[in-house]
């Protein structure tokens, strides 16, 4: 029987072109939010990526949503993208104090630090990880991987050892990307989906590599699998992160409806 706490959000919400399918017709810009806030109960921040959050931002968007929704907060790119930089503990005591209002709040689901592909299995990167998984240890953590060498047995040991969450990713059927496993490593199942545009996921940018709707056929084989997490997990969270042309929010809601009565 499932026992899991389960949210279900985008990853992303200020997009205008998700008028009028998700947002009504007249809804300012402003209010995305607010609106957000009465559809879905956790949402995964994707501007904290491009630029350092503040506490006065973090607290304006627990006000907006009333407190309704849990935040996933995506690390700064320096910190994921840039495994060379000398000052990870500076950016990560400031990432640390822009959350307070969130964690005081009981608002704050995790810190989601999302590394590239190019990240790759290898000494020097497993040191730096595990550098700024420490210096992180006090918030609530998830890693996401793009490079399949970290699906593995020792990586999941380790993580389960620090109750850090492992992510779980759905992305295209490429070589080097990871495989869809349902591996649980905390408390917490976060489970996101990219859509399987594989042939525009090198080619495109940011908006055509996550152009993808998720028929209703590829999303029942996932029902069982979250049944699993429902199950082996405290708090069960899954983000749609293909955002184009509102399709997170269609697959959010379809998914929310297959799933039904499990909780």
């Amino acid at each position: 029987m499932a026992t899991g706490k389960l949210l279900i959000g985008t990853s992303g919400y200020d997009y205008p072109e998700w008028k009028p399918d998700f947002y009504p017709p007249k809804t300012a810009r402003a209010k995305f939010l607010e609106y957000y806030a009465t559809q879905f109960n956790a949402i995964e921040l994707n501007g904290t990526y491009y630029r350092m959050p503040s506490a006065q931002q973090m607290q304006n968007m627990i006000d907006r949503t009333g407190g309704k929704v849990q935040f996933s907060i995506k690390a700064f790119q320096d910190l994921t993208h840039n495994p060379h930089i000398g000052n990870y503990q500076q950016l990560i005591g400031e990432f640390k104090k822009a959350l307070e209002p969130l964690q005081e709040n009981n608002v704050l689901l995790c810190v989601l630090f999302q590394f590239p592909q190019s990240f790759h299995y290898d000494k020097p990167q497993r040191l730096y990880l595990d550098a700024i998984l420490k210096e992180a240890v006090d918030l609530p953590l998830v890693v996401e991987m793009r490079n399949v060498k970290w699906q593995n047995d020792n990586v999941y040991q380790s993580l389960r050892q620090r109750n850090i969450g492992w992510c779980i990713s759905d992305s295209p059927a490429l070589p080097d990307l990871p495989k869809l496993d349902f591996t649980v490593t905390s408390g917490l199942a976060y489970f996101r989906l990219h859509g399987r545009n594989a042939e525009l996921w090198y080619k495109g940018d940011s908006k055509t590599r996550y152009d993808y709707l998720y028929s209703d056929s590829e999303l029942q084989p996932m029902i069982d699998p979250i049944r699993y997490l429902l199950a082996n997990a405290e708090i069960v969270s899954i983000f749609f992160n293909n955002h184009a042309k509102s399709q997170a929010t269609i697959n959010a809601k379809k998914l929310e409806m297959m799933l039904q009565g499990v909780e």
